[in-house]
């Protein structure tokens, strides 16, 4: 089982970093050509589509693996049934994120047409659903390398469209071409390896809603406190301010796909030793704290020391003011990856109803830290506003909730030098394995 999780993680791994030097090129000269009030829009557009995420999935990408696993002869049933909820949530959401443009941003119309655009991407993302029965099958691969061809189409979409110098709404489409490219092609590939009938189930949606609500709110609370930052930037100061956060975010995002690819492959792993006994669950919760913890807090140095380099040689010196932005952000992500680990340990627990309460707290003091701190510190404050908050949500409640106390544990274990050498030897031992067969 954990030579497949390595294999499976390793197909992400491998297809994301090409990925990811894909999309930060692409990004880099289209933050360039832009410049940072367009890029502002277009990313403040980003945020405010990324809002209506949560309601359109339901909270069933959080559920899905799950009940996979549970019951895997009605694969078919399961997925179908995900996908058509989400296809209906989808255009009510298109629909609100136009009419909060139009209230949110009175006079904009350039602002109003890029969300309303951008927004289209929410069709085909709900349809990718289907990546979920790849996770719980470990064939991550195949969502691995069809992310990457579609980056790869889409990349040679916006090179097309920086050459010919287009309007700021042709960039807007690009996320929806994306998505559907992905969408497609791994429900061909999903029918053509023999996977079950997609049907509809009455009862089976009321069954999985009744797990996925508590994933609504909480995703949506999540949201606020990791995008409202891009949104009260613009709206408080401007589009320029936006551009340069949107930078530094884009930075420490680079690598976001190798910690989400180990909680993707860790997950059904983790949730299949579950009905095994504690001792191996725990152990296997721990080794995901391992694999996300330590690499993050090495990143978070990096991005501090090298961030005047990194900023200038990206985006240009045009983008200087993001050179505090970054230095700060780079901290918010080791929390952030974390806290992303720390839900699979709550799905696993069935203790999802603590979800609102921890994001809730997140949401408020985000809010309220934002609203303080960008009048007087600008982008940096908001930067600082999201630290403060991640290191609160997933540190800090952690303690406060007396529930969810024994994760903090497992956490403080995984920070033991001990846990992190017994899994590189682990790693070792199955990597010798395959050598010799």
């Amino acid at each position: 089982m954990k030579e497949k999780v390595i294999k499976n993680a390793a197909w992400m791994i491998v297809c994301k970093i090409a990925q990811a030097l894909i999309s930060l090129l692409i990004t880099m000269f289209t933050a360039r050509y832009l410049g940072p009030s367009n890029y502002g829009v277009v990313t403040y557009a980003a945020s405010v589509v990324t809002f209506a995420v949560p309601m359109m999935q339901l909270g069933l990408n959080s559920v899905l693996v799950r009940e996979l696993v549970l019951q895997p002869e009605m694969e078919g049933e399961i997925l179908g049934t995900a996908i058509i909820l989400s296809e209906l949530s989808a255009f009510y959401c298109i629909a609100g994120i136009i009419c909060f443009s139009l209230f949110a941003n009175a006079g904009e119309m350039q602002t109003t047409i890029v969300c309303g655009l951008y927004a289209v991407m929410l069709i085909f993302q709900a349809a990718d659903l289907v990546e979920y029965w790849f996770q719980f099958k470990y064939l991550s691969k195949y969502t691995a390398v069809v992310s990457l061809l579609a980056y790869v189409v889409v990349s040679g979409y916006k090179i097309f469209l920086l050459a010919s110098q287009k309007m700021i709404y042709w960039f807007a489409v690009s996320n929806a071409l994306d998505y559907l490219f992905i969408s497609i092609s791994l429900l061909l590939i999903y029918k053509k390896i023999g996977g079950g009938r997609l049907k509809w189930s009455w009862e089976r949606a009321k069954r999985m809603f009744a797990v996925s609500r508590y994933y609504i709110f909480s995703g949506l609370l999540v949201v606020i406190f990791s995008q409202t930052d891009r949104i009260m930037l613009k709206i408080m100061i401007g589009d320029a301010q936006t551009g340069y956060y949107s930078a530094a975010v884009n930075c420490v995002g680079a690598t976001g796909f190798l910690f989400a690819a180990i909680i993707d492959s860790m997950r059904p792993l983790i949730l299949a030793n579950k009905q095994k006994g504690q001792d191996i669950y725990e152990n296997s919760v721990i080794q995901l704290y391992v694999l996300i913890v330590y690499p993050a807090v090495m990143v978070s140095v990096l991005l501090t020391i090298c961030a005047e380099p990194v900023i200038y040689l990206l985006y240009g010196r045009e983008y200087a003011s993001s050179i505090m932005i970054l230095r700060i952000l780079a901290w918010y992500t080791s929390f952030s990856y974390y806290g992303g680990a720390k839900d699979v340990w709550i799905l696993s627990e069935g203790k999802q109803n603590y979800l609102v309460f921890l994001n809730a707290a997140g949401a408020v003091i985000n809010v309220a830290l934002n609203y303080r701190m960008i009048p007087v510190f600008g982008a940096a404050g908001a930067a600082a506003a999201s630290l403060a908050t991640q290191f609160f949500t997933n540190i800090v409640m952690g303690f406060l909730i007396r529930p969810l106390r024994h994760n903090n544990i497992l956490l403080l274990k995984a920070l033991q030098p001990k846990y992190a050498v017994s899994f590189v030897r682990q790693f070792r031992i199955i990597k010798k394995e395959r050598n010799n067969q």
